[in-house]
């Protein structure tokens, strides 16, 4: 395919890139960057800088009163991400809440949800899951007494092959198996899970089913209440792009609100009607906003709320279908270029916005080099050998495709 024929297909299918600040090129002959580590972190979009600063203009002109006088009054602030949150995942506004990061919100529910006994104690977790993820389970496991060696269960494609097969996961799903916390879209090959299957297997086998979200959500349609998924978390810096660090997500599904769940618990716990009574008893609301523990950072909220009404605007099914149309296009490029194997699964229902390639006669770090400062490509790198290839349908085009395998049909060893 050839560089017009990517220009006429951005042309019919052009995408939002506008709505967002592209880097300039060190490298190649472009002005722009050909951005593909919207898997890693997101590119910032325009309107993120000014509507920072408004809130921030708030706190000078306001003080304290700002928590009741801004134009966003800061006290509520965090109800304003609560609902596009929960329509981007599939969940109910009570379902749903924006606070911490990743890893903090996974402790905080494996705290409610993870409840181990000597019969039913081990957690399954896909042996190329993200590395705090494996952290955090093993932490878990430890504390609660147990050998994280043996606690843990790894799940390891079958020989040859580099996904996992939803029939294999539902197989390890034995009744000494107390926790499932996968990845919704692995991070390293792209395989979007087959979440309503493998939740629904988990719970005939008795076992509480958590998800990780952080290369799903913003990336792939969701429906985690439908789904009936017991608790999830998620980032909002990769495909959300809301800024590098920025505060997470999570759900707990409804019928978990109401029951007698351990849950650590803070000032921002406590129903919104009574907090200032400042009584020294928690009276947590029937809602996700119970397991929040801290005052919201309204100057971290402001990016994630930005970010959140673009998909509530565009809505995630339209991007999901110009994802799939660039993804293809992508790996249809690649087909003709001599770079090693792509470990993506090729169904494209079983995969989100990336292709992975594990590239033979170089390191990924030094691919990665070459293409940033030889053809202003960004890509990410996973050493030894696998680089990660994000398209992502909010600011990607078909001309950056055709950059990128360009690119690598010229650095990449035949």
């Amino acid at each position: 395919m050839t560089e017009a024929e990517a220009r006429e297909l951005d042309a019919t299918d052009p995408g939002h890139r506008d709505l967002f600040d592209v880097p300039p090129a060190q490298g190649g002959d472009y002005p722009e960057v050909a951005y593909f580590a919207g898997n890693s972190l997101g590119l910032r979009p325009r309107a993120t800088r000014d509507e920072l600063l408004e809130d921030l203009d708030a706190w000078a002109a306001l003080g304290v009163e700002g928590h009741l006088d801004a134009e966003r009054p800061w006290l509520p602030y965090h109800e304003l991400l609560t609902g596009p949150a929960s329509r981007l995942i599939g969940a109910q506004p009570n379902e749903t809440v924006v606070m911490n990061s990743l890893t903090v919100n996974l402790h905080l529910l494996m705290v409610s949800f993870y409840r181990p006994t000597p019969s039913r104690h081990r957690i399954v977790i896909e042996d190329s899951a993200f590395p705090s993820d494996s952290y955090a389970v093993r932490s878990q496991a430890g504390f609660h007494g147990y050998d994280a060696d043996d606690a843990i269960i790894r799940l390891r494609p079958r020989p040859g092959e580099d996904s996992l097969r939803t029939a294999d996961v539902v197989e390890q799903l034995g009744d000494d198996v107390a926790l499932v916390l996968l990845g919704g879209v692995n991070y390293l090959t792209g395989e979007l899970m087959d979440i309503a299957t493998i939740t629904k297997a988990g719970h005939a086998a008795g076992a509480i089913v958590g998800w990780d979200l952080a290369h799903a959500a913003g990336n792939v349609p969701l429906s985690l209440h439908d789904w009936g998924v017991d608790f999830a978390a998620w980032c909002s810096y990769k495909y959300l792009n809301s800024g590098p660090g920025a505060l997470a997500g999570a759900f707990v599904h409804e019928r978990h609100l109401d029951a007698e769940l351990p849950r650590f618990e803070g000032w921002w716990s406590t129903e919104a009607a009574t907090r200032f009574e400042m009584t020294p008893e928690c009276r947590p609301p029937a809602s996700a906003d119970a397991w929040q523990v801290s005052n919201p950072p309204i100057f971290s909220m402001s990016p994630v709320r930005t970010s959140l009404e673009i998909f509530d605007k565009i809505g995630i099914g339209a991007l999901r279908e110009r994802s799939l149309r660039l993804t293809s296009y992508l790996e249809k490029l690649l087909s003709d270029v001599t770079i090693g194997r792509v470990i993506t699964p090729a169904d494209p229902a079983r995969r989100g916005a990336q292709l992975s390639l594990r590239v033979d006669g170089m390191r990924a770090g030094e691919l990665a080099r070459r293409l940033r400062f030889g053809y202003g490509v960004i890509a990410d790198a996973r050493e030894p050998d696998v680089l990660r290839l994000a398209p992502v349908p909010l600011y990607s085009t078909y001309h950056d495709c055709w950059r990128a395998a360009s690119a690598l049909a010229q650095v990449v060893p035949a």
